[in-house]
């Protein structure tokens, strides 16, 4: 039997192996370690008889214990429904001024709310319900159709030019391209941003004011401060929802865009846009 080879650097006996000139070196891995290795390999040949593992064609195993994560999951849903269940029912059975005053109800609803807001509202108004180009800031206090807490519900509920509910809020401005001649539209453009800046011929901001009060004054008020039982926006307040600059002013009352909020009351259910406006209400700019 030729005699062991002995690393001159770490004493270690080698394998035998040789490749240019490198020797390996005999450190086999301890038993403990091993016998844990052996334990484990045991432990997913278990675990795959007891639990759902081995994919098919169209299924998976059961496993003996039949577990499910989803029929879980499914229990703990359903065991969270019934524990809400009372809650819902007295929000429901509720008036709006009752919720916000039980503290014990209002905490509920304004964290339902926020979760619903979050699945069915951010796609509009944001994360932060600030809101975008075209759809409304709930954190501000402007409101075109009234920031008290029923009329955010009722906005919620039936939504805005919404053809499926009999309810909902319609506010229509029209096409006045078909109403104005073309230099009238430049003075009633004019005439609105010298309202909250300055426009590009203030000579035709005198003019404008006379075609507003003709046209406009009806819907947005004499002094353009909106009128929310129409829907008409302020105009004297520099903020603007779908348009900006007296180019873009002049475009929307040429050719209007009237935006679409659906009703909610349908999809969501009673209490869940009860939740909704309490929890809008609470962002901080509810009246």
């Amino acid at each position: 039997m030729p005699d062991k080879h002995i690393d001159d650097v770490s004493g270690v006996e080698t394998t035998g192996h040789e490749w240019d000139g490198i020797r390996e070196l005999n450190n086999p891995m301890p038993r403990w370690w091993i016998y844990t290795f052996y334990a484990t390999i045991l432990w997913a040949l278990a675990y795959t008889v007891l639990y759902p593992a081995w994919p098919m064609l169209t299924d998976a195993t059961k496993g003996v214990f039949g577990y499910s994560s989803r029929a879980e999951l499914a229990a703990d849903v359903n065991a969270a429904k019934v524990a809400q269940g009372a809650v819902l029912e007295k929000i429901s059975n509720s008036s709006l001024e009752d919720i916000v005053a039980d503290p014990q109800l209002a905490q509920f609803a304004t964290a339902g709310g926020a979760a619903a807001f979050r699945v069915n509202c951010t796609p509009c108004h944001g994360t932060g319900a600030a809101g975008g180009q075209g759809y409304p800031n709930l954190n501000d206090d402007v409101w075109l159709w009234g920031g008290d807490i029923n009329s955010i519900y009722q906005t919620i509920a039936h939504g805005i030019r919404d053809p499926a509910d009999q309810e909902t809020r319609i506010s229509e401005m029209p096409a006045f391209a078909d109403i104005l001649q073309p230099e009238e539209v430049r003075q009633v453009a004019a005439y609105v941003t010298s309202l909250t800046g300055t426009p590009g011929d203030v000579s035709l901001v005198e003019p404008g004011k006379q075609v507003f009060a003709d046209n406009c004054a009806s819907c947005h008020g004499e002094n353009a401060g909106g009128h929310r039982e129409l829907g008409g926006p302020n105009l004297a307040d520099a903020i603007w929802l779908k348009v900006e600059g007296e180019a873009e002013i002049a475009a929307q009352v040429r050719s209007p865009k009237h935006g679409v909020m659906p009703a909610w009351e349908g999809r969501l259910g009673d209490a869940t846009v009860k939740q909704l406006a309490v929890y809008i209400h609470s962002l901080g700019g509810g009246e």
